[in-house]
């Protein structure tokens, strides 16, 4: 313990980022769900929140199509995020094949972020209030076998 007191504070740091490095190379064969998030999207919470609940669930190859053909404004953000999760998946599990993995969107859920606050001139000398809203969208892909896993071990208790 004491030698640990007289390490440096940048020491201790690099020497658990070290600790991370080597749990990550550990861990590097085993699928798990992968999380992207995107902050400060200009749209307000609740038109995006109706693109999100399209896909919540759904398999990816199925969400980006829905997502590819909807009118909705918020659909062409949230499928870049989708294609960003997918790619940041494939490099968590490179020895896996794309094609082969049941991609599913696990989790997207959208949260209020900034509202900028602004005012509008009204009759007889009077101001509105415009609450400029946007928020922040964050997105779980991973394999579909996991939730299998999870339903048998469900029934079993």
């Amino acid at each position: 313990m004491e030698a640990e007191k007289k390490l440096k504070k940048s020491v201790k740091i690099r020497l658990k980022k070290e600790e991370l490095k080597k749990f990550k190379e550990e861990n590097a064969g085993q699928l798990g769900p992968v999380k992207s998030s995107l902050r400060n999207v200009p749209t307000s919470p609740r038109k995006m929140r109706l693109v999100a609940d399209m896909i919540r669930g759904q398999r990816v190859n199925y969400a980006l199509n829905v997502l590819k053909f909807d009118t909705h404004a918020a659909s062409g953000v949230i499928e870049k995020l989708l294609l960003t999760a997918i790619a940041d998946w494939q490099a968590a599990n490179e020895d896996v094949k794309i094609e082969e993995a049941d991609l599913v969107v696990k989790e997207i859920y959208v949260d209020s972020a900034r509202i900028l606050k602004r005012l509008r001139p009204a009759p007889q000398g009077r101001a509105h209030r415009i609450r400029k809203r946007s928020n922040h969208v964050t997105i779980v892909v991973g394999d579909q076998s996991e939730n299998i896993v999870t339903a048998k071990e469900k029934e079993e208790k």
